[in-house]
């Protein structure tokens, strides 16, 4: 087998650690962020999702209404395109935008691309991906004097070989996540991020990073969307857009169930403020990043991540794409 390890720079353990996706199912909303989420759909199910409301920091959370599989209608796409894998696109490129894709002969044959300093991958025989530390922290990175990475659609398939418990606090998850760089103590307030993650029972939800790592919000668009994903392919798709003249973000989660090509999209959240950090004040604010704490994350980032916990997965297909955002 082939072995290899790149590094363009380390991602540290505790990195994520903060991050604490899927606490329960259903939605639920900060003060004005809300949660289209009129395409949730549970595949063979007949589950209603639960409608919790919540208090944090004092604020009152607006309840969001996720439908269940007999009344949320299908999602169609009049876009109609794949990428160089084959793999179906939910939205164009931007014209003149950057587009990314691993090289699945060799990844590591990539200066763009890293996998950290503590990871090691193997070719297996479908021609996928192993990589062999339950911690993944795969990014794809800017090249000097090119647009960073803004209004994206990340996409990848991957397939939970075993799960490990390596860390009983961190959830056992798998999530695309951009809008930032490196995330470390020394650049604390580059640590941002739009996180889109989907853990190994098969939930889902969003979570946003205003700083590394006092600056986490609560999860949005939770929900139950499959089973198990262990000893499966599935496809994860994450899309991030600026819409209201760069005010507002709008974030959509696909998934590909059965390794098919098929994707429903799972989430569908606007932030226009109101998403707070869950955080004390004292300790936001103690980071100096100027930034409020329900920032509104309209800014691009260096740097794309592909990250899981807890389990030990084979990957393929990896893509970013930058795209033509929806006008609004």
């Amino acid at each position: 087998m082939l072995m290899g390890v790149l590094i363009i720079y380390f991602l540290p353990y505790s990195a994520f650690s903060k991050v604490q996706f899927f606490t329960n199912y259903g939605n639920s909303s900060g003060n004005t962020s809300r949660n289209d989420n009129s395409s949730v759909i549970w595949p063979n199910r007949n589950t209603t999702a639960t409608n919790p409301t919540a208090a944090d920091n004092g604020m009152d959370k607006k309840s969001m209404l996720t439908k269940n599989a007999a009344s949320a209608p299908n999602t169609t796409f009049s876009y109609n395109k794949v990428d160089k894998f084959a793999i179906k696109e939910i939205y164009p490129t931007k014209v003149g935008g950057r587009e990314w894709h691993v090289n699945m002969n060799t990844p590591i044959n990539d200066r763009m691309f890293s996998i950290g300093s503590d990871q090691s991958i193997a070719k297996e025989s479908d021609g996928s991906w192993r990589i062999t530390n339950p911690e993944v922290r795969m990014n794809v990175t800017t090249p000097q004097n090119s647009k960073q990475w803004k209004n994206v659609e990340i996409t990848g398939y991957v397939k939970v070989i075993s799960i490990k418990n390596r860390d009983k606090g961190i959830p056992k998850d798998i999530a695309w996540f951009a809008r930032g760089g490196i995330h470390n103590s020394d650049a604390r307030c580059n640590g941002t991020a739009l996180i889109g993650g989907i853990r190994e029972d098969g939930s889902v939800g969003w979570k946003k990073e205003i700083w590394f790592t006092g600056g986490y919000t609560n999860e949005l668009a939770k929900a139950k969307v499959t089973n198990s994903l262990l000893d499966r392919w599935i496809g994860w798709k994450v899309v991030m857009y600026n819409i209201n003249n760069n005010t507002a973000v709008k974030m959509e989660s696909y998934l590909d169930d059965n390794n098919t090509n098929h994707w429903v999209r799972v989430t569908n959240l606007t932030d226009t403020g109101g998403w707070y950090a869950d955080t004390s004040d004292k300790k936001f604010y103690s980071a100096n990043c100027g930034k409020p704490k329900d920032y509104v994350m309209t800014n691009s980032g260096s740097d794309v991540f592909f990250r899981s916990d807890n389990m030990i997965l084979d990957f393929k297909n990896l893509s970013v794409r930058e795209i033509q955002a929806p006008v609004s």
